[in-house]
């Protein structure tokens, strides 16, 4: 006699448990597991299906294919991030925090593809009215090949897609299919793996151009299996504050193109519009206090100047407080043993609070030196020259490291008008950077202007 009995998976990795726990022993995740149908037990006969020897082909031998013309998405900065346009029977997976604006730029997408090609917009999460509301909002005319319905059938999804009717689909999202053989929940590990494979499959056989939407959890990943993301092609990040200042777009996996691109937009009232000089939107209010530093950093391909803000005060507390906004916090306190080492500064007693302006977070190693720099102004009372940019990787012995894409960063600071850069030097060698070596003699030389003190 065949019993059933209960099972839970992993959401995370798929790890299948016989009782519920609050760890996955797996990869570790907490509460991720989730009870899931039942199972068959016992004695049952299982049908395989036979093999046959496969058909290979030299590689000389083997046909590219002819699909060679990408679809432009009319949002130049975006194509760019994805290496040229949408590629026919390409998968594209979106993900961002919820509210960032993700239906947005995929509605304005889809109204900019539409004047030329046939786009079906399927929601799960919303009404086709609703959707038709955004639309409206946003100007898409109402002349444009596109399409809406609302559905959470990843079957009747994967049909429609291998009809070959449309030249791109957008799917939102991904996390809201189910499939009808498969009895779990919406979300799950299974309906998510399956219902991507699924449209896939349909995706490359009729050359269809698929963007998917993905959640995040509240870590900032994508929810779901990590599988999803291997299976499709372009993995595109929404970053940014969604309550204001830039929302960017990089490419975190490109199969058809690079991961070092971004597309910077500013939400308005007719949606997300592309920003021409973000290093100027950055810069319009900056301060000329101590504790401001331009720092030339480099996100993607693209240079960028913005502005690193430091507050440094006497602590109230026993232990100093440290607080980064935009910068990695472990990699601050760091660079503030550093500066407390080899400099004459005493931070040991001080709250030390570093904000990056325009909400952007730095991953750029050559951040250092504009947050050092930004400390100590704030800590000694004194400013930079105002017509000066700052790069460049800070050692644990306090040496100043070079940095990649020099160039990008000087030709970036020389178009807004600075007129030095305080960086590691260069080969050949640049007279608009005057060379950096070690973190105590950059502050005795370029902290000079002594700020006007409280009464």
């Amino acid at each position: 006699m065949i019993k059933t009995k209960t099972q839970y998976v992993c959401q995370q990795c798929g790890a299948t448990y016989g009782k519920w726990a609050g760890r996955c022993e797996n990869c570790g995740a907490w509460n991720s597991l989730v009870e899931s149908a039942p199972i068959a037990t016992g004695k049952a006969v299982v049908q395989r299906s036979a093999g046959q020897k496969l058909k290979v082909e030299s590689l000389q031998d083997v046909a590219v294919d002819t699909v060679k013309n990408r679809i432009s998405t009319g949002i130049a900065d975006l194509d760019v991030v994805l290496g040229g346009g949408l590629m026919s029977g390409g998968v594209i997976l979106v993900a961002g925090e919820p509210g960032i604006g993700k239906s947005t730029l995929l509605l304005q997408l889809c109204a900019n593809v539409a004047r030329r090609d046939k786009v079906l917009y399927i929601t799960g999460e919303e009404s086709a009215g609703q959707v038709k509301l955004r639309a409206d909002r946003l100007g898409a005319s109402p002349e444009a090949q596109l399409s809406l319905v609302s559905t959470t059938s990843a079957d009747d999804i994967a049909a429609t897609i291998a009809s070959s009717d449309y030249q791109l689909v957008i799917v939102d999202s991904i996390q809201t299919l189910v499939m009808t053989e498969i009895a779990s929940a919406p979300g799950t590990v299974s309906q998510i793996t399956n219902a991507t494979n699924l449209i896939i499959q349909a995706a490359k056989r009729s050359h269809t151009a698929v963007m998917l939407v993905g959640h995040v959890t509240k870590e900032g990943s994508i929810a779901g299996p990590k599988v999803m993301e291997h299976l499709v092609d372009v993995v595109l990040q929404f970053e940014g504050d969604r309550y204001g200042g830039f929302k960017m777009v990089r490419a975190i996996k490109n199969r058809y193109g690079s991961t070092a691109e971004l597309a910077i937009f500013e939400m308005q009232d007719r949606g997300l519009v592309p920003v021409d000089n973000p290093s100027a939107s950055l810069l319009a209010e900056r301060s000329s206090t101590d504790g401001s530093i331009i720092l030339a950093t480099m996100e993607g391909n693209r240079s960028l100047l913005v502005e690193i803000q430091a507050l440094v005060n006497p602590t109230s507390f026993g232990y100093p407080k440290r607080t980064a906004s935009g910068f990695d916090l472990n990699r601050l306190n760091l660079l503030v043993a550093v500066l407390e080492k080899r400099t004459k500064l005493n931070l040991s007693d001080k709250d030390i609070f570093v904000n990056v302006v325009g909400g952007l977070k730095l991953r750029d190693p050559a951040a250092d030196l504009g947050v050092c720099m930004a400390i100590a102004s704030a800590a000694a009372g004194r400013a930079m020259d105002q017509e000066a940019v700052v790069y460049g990787e800070v050692g644990l012995g306090g040496e100043i490291r070079s940095s990649s894409g020099s160039i990008k960063r000087i030709a970036e600071a020389r178009k807004l008008g600075f007129t030095y850069a305080v960086a590691p030097e260069t080969k050949p060698s640049d007279a608009f950077i005057r060379p950096a070596r070690d973190l105590r003699t950059v502050l005795q030389t370029y902290l000079t202007v002594k700020t006007k003190e409280k009464s």
